[in-house]
């Protein structure tokens, strides 16, 4: 049995330690709760984006555009969202995990690494990174997300890669994250909903041999994807972010949640283990009294 000196010891340090998770915890809580507000208020854009985008594609044949390009050999572009910090559970790990398993089903794989704790982890296994962004702002702008999707396009238009995806966490809840995989490039064409097929498909029968009625544009189709296409990109990688974020945040609040209980329970048993130690000692103490008083007589 350890003596009562080391057993103070490790209770003063599992205090100190108790004390730093303890404010670890509300240092996330606080930057989760603007993360968060900041995240949901990012989603009714990016849905409405889609949904102009989705309005495009049902009606137009445009399929000669740069980025809707599909290419058959090429190399697979993977953006990889971690984190810089740890003490965060395992969301770090199930990002890192995920890009692993692409790198393994394609086979030629370049990555984009978005946080310290996935450049460092691929680095180790000599994976071929083509950028790496570390000390990313707790508060992502938008403006980085426009100067990586002018990246991802610079790439895909000059054929360095044949697919652009990107892998992130979204935020369900401070207690539910789940890794998402979506593909950026070649940008996919959305399946509308059944309503919307049957009005599209009750517009484009105008003639009597239900032939496709094409939509004339102004500007051209080729200049509205110009311009759609691009922002689409710029707000996906803006609403990952912002999802990752708020993801870490949520994911170290749990996590240093149950440091502190754990801590707790730690010093719980250690001072049950003192207690023990010192009444131990005490009995030791009143056996040497008696046993010293019996031999003097």
């Amino acid at each position: 049995m350890q003596n009562m000196r080391d057993i103070q010891r490790r209770i003063g340090s599992v205090k100190s330690t108790q004390k730093i998770t303890r404010a670890m915890k509300m240092v996330a809580a606080a930057k989760l709760q603007n993360a968060q507000d900041r995240a949901e208020d990012a989603r009714p854009f990016f849905n409405k984006t889609v949904e102009v985008l989705q309005g495009v594609f049902s009606r137009t044949r445009e399929n000669n555009h740069p980025l809707l390009a599909e290419r058959e050999t090429g190399r697979h572009l993977v953006i990889a969202v971690t984190g810089d910090r740890g003490l965060c559970g395992a969301y770090n790990h199930r990002v890192n995990d995920r890009v692993e398993e692409i790198i393994k089903a394609d086979g030629e794989v370049s990555l984009i690494v978005l946080g310290r704790k996935a450049r460092d982890y691929f680095r180790r296994r000599q994976v071929d990174i083509m950028a790496e962004y570390i000390q990313l702002d707790d508060y992502p702008g938008y403006g980085f997300a426009n100067d990586l999707a002018d990246e991802i396009i610079e790439h895909f238009i000059a054929e360095d890669v044949n697919k652009v995806s990107i892998v992130y966490t979204h935020f369900n809840s401070a207690i539910s994250q789940k890794v998402k995989t979506m593909q950026l490039l070649p940008v996919e064409k959305f399946a509308a909903s059944a309503e919307k097929l049957k009005a599209d498909q009750a517009e484009n029968e105008a003639e009597a041999d239900g032939h496709f009625v094409d939509y004339i544009f102004e500007p051209s189709p080729a200049e509205v994807f110009d311009n759609i296409l691009p922002q689409y990109l710029i707000n996906v990688i803006y609403s990952a972010l912002l999802e990752s974020k708020a993801s870490e945040f949520g994911a170290r609040m749990t996590a240093m949640d149950s440091a502190t209980d754990n801590a707790n329970e730690m010093i719980n048993k250690l001072t049950l283990q003192y207690n023990r130690a010192r009444q131990a000692e005490i009995t030791t103490e009143i056996t040497e009294i008696v046993g010293g008083a019996e031999a003097l007589k």
